[in-house]
C-alpha cells in the first residue's frame, strides 16, 4: 500500500515532520489542542505537525498504519461551537492508538461521539472547520467523514483519493446513531460551499491512479503526482521529467486550485509524504516513507525509515524536524512563484541530489545495519542543495 498526502496551509505556516517515541503512560491525562483527555498510552509515530498544533495533519505509525486529513465544509457550524477535538487531533489520536486501519477508525469515531468537534484550526485566518479524513494500513482503507458529531465511514478502493469535499453518500458501511440505514450522509455538505475547487484536486487524483496498474503504483511515481500544477504529475525521481511552473494566477473554474497547492496568499502545500506500508511489520519488514519540508515542487523527498513494532532501530533524518529545511524549502516556492522560470533552475540542483538519496535509500533497505551510516548525510545534502538555489535568486 502506498499512501500520499499534501498538506495544504496558510502561507507562511511552518510545518515539522518529527519521530515520537512509545508512550507509557495510560491511566495519565492527556492535553490534545484545546482539551485534556485521558491518556492510553501511545505507540511510536511519525507526524508532519504544523509548529503550534498538537495534533498532525498526516503522518504513519509502528503499525504501518497512514492517517491524513482534509478540510471540508458542512452543516454543523464549526465557528459557533466550544473548543473540542480538531482534525489534527484525531490524526494523532488515531495513529496512536490503532493497530489497524479499521482499530484507527474505531478510535476516532469514537472520541467524536464523545468529545465533539470546535476550535479554531487555522490560526492565520481564525477558521474552525471539520475533517475527512482517509485511513490506511497495508491491507485495508476507509473513508471517514465528520460533520461534527456526526460521522459516515465507508471501505476505499485500492485507488481511492479525498479532498475538501464530502464524497460518502449513501454507501457507507456504518455511521453515527442519527443516521438510518441508507441515509445519504451528504445531507450534511454546506450546500453554499462551491466544491469545484476541490473536485479540480480531487479528478487529478483520481485520474492518476486510473491510469496506474492495480499493485503497481510507486512512491517515484507518487511523488510526480503530488508535483501536479495542472498539467499532470511531472518530477518522478530517477527519470528524465519536463518541469512544470506553479500556477500563475486562480481561474474562475478553480482552474489554479492544483495537487501542489499555490493559491497566492491564501494557501501553499507546507509539507508532503509518501509511506509505503508494509505487509509484514509485525515480523520486521521496514516502513518507508519519503518527506518533502515546504512545496514539493521545490523541495527534495528526503528518505526515512520509520520505527516499526517489530523492525530494527530506525532511521529518520534529523534536519525532517528541524524549521531550517523547511525555510530553505519554501524561499524557493516564493522565488518560483514570483518567477516560474527559475523553477527548472531550482530543479537542476534538486533533482540530482533527490535522485542521489532515493537511489542510496534503495541500496540499503534491507541492510538496516546501514540505515545510519549511510542516511546521515542525506537531510544535510538536502538542506544544502536547496540554501544553494536560494543563495541565487
Amino acid at each position: 500500500m502506498v499512501f500520499a498526502k499534501n498538506s495544504d496551509r496558510p502561507v507562511g505556516e511552518v510545518q515539522l515532520t518529527v519521530p515520537f517515541g512509545r508512550r507509557a503512560s495510560a491511566g495519565c491525562t492527556l492535553r490534545t489542542q484545546y482539551l485534556t483527555i485521558g491518556d492510553t498510552g501511545a505507540h511510536a509515530t511519525f507526524l508532519s505537525c504544523p509548529t503550534w498544533l498538537w495534533g498532525a495533519e498526516h503522518g504513519v505509525n509502528e503499525h504501518g498504519v497512514a492517517i491524513g486529513n482534509e478540510r471540508v465544509s458542512t452543516t454543523h457550524d464549526a465557528a459557533a461551537a466550544p473548543p473540542a477535538l480538531i482534525g489534527m487531533d484525531l490524526v494523532r489520536l488515531g495513529l496512536e492508538r490503532g493497530r489497524t486501519a479499521e482499530e484507527a477508525v474505531e478510535v476516532m469515531t469514537g472520541l467524536l461521539s464523545t468529545l465533539g468537534q470546535g476550535g479554531i484550526a487555522d490560526a492565520s485566518h481564525q477558521e474552525a472547520y471539520d475533517s475527512s479524513f482517509l485511513v490506511v494500513d497495508a491491507r485495508s482503507a476507509f473513508i471517514l467523514e465528520t460533520a461534527g458529531r456526526h460521522y459516515a465511514v465507508r471501505p476505499a478502493a485500492g485507488d481511492e483519493a479525498i479532498s475538501n469535499r464530502l464524497v460518502i453518500r449513501d454507501d457507507w458501511s456504518r455511521a453515527s446513531d442519527d443516521l438510518s440505514a441508507g441515509e445519504d450522509f451528504d445531507r450534511f455538505r454546506d450546500q453554499r460551499e462551491d466544491t469545484r475547487y476541490a473536485d479540480v484536486r480531487l479528478q487529478a487524483s483520481r485520474r492518476f491512479l486510473a491510469g496506474c496498474r492495480p499493485g503497481a503504483l510507486t512512491p517515484a511515481q507518487t511523488a510526480a503526482h503530488l508535483r501536479d500544477h495542472g498539467r499532470g504529475p511531472w518530477g518522478a525521481p530517477g527519470a528524465r521529467r519536463e518541469v512544470v511552473p506553479p500556477p500563475a494566477e486562480l481561474g474562475e473554474d478553480f482552474s489554479g486550485v492544483t495537487v501542489c497547492m499555490h493559491v497566492r496568499g491564501l494557501s501553499v502545500t507546507a509539507a508532503s509524504m509518501i509511506a509505503s506500508l508494509p505487509d509484514d511489520s509485525a515480523g520486521g519488514a521496514p516502513l518507508r516513507a519519503w518527506v518533502a519540508a515546504g512545496s514539493p515542487c521545490t523541495s527534495i523527498y528526503v528518505p526515512a525509515f520509520p520505527r516499526t513494532v517489530a523492525g530494527p532501530p530506525p532511521f529518520v533524518p534529523f534536519e525532517l524536524s528541524s524549521a531550517s529545511l523547511w525555510h530553505a524549502a519554501d524561499a524557493l516556492r516564493a522565488r518560483a512563484e514570483h518567477d516560474p522560470d527559475a523553477l527548472e533552475e531550482i530543479r537542476t540542483v534538486l533533482d540530482q541530489v533527490e535522485d542521489d538519496l532515493w537511489a542510496e535509500a534503495d541500496d540499503i533497505v534491507e541492510r538496516p545495519d546501514r540505515w545510519a551510516e549511510v542516511g546521515t548525510t542525506w537531510g544535510p545534502r538536502a538542506l544544502h542543495a536547496l540554501e544553494s538555489c536560494r543563495a541565487v535568486a
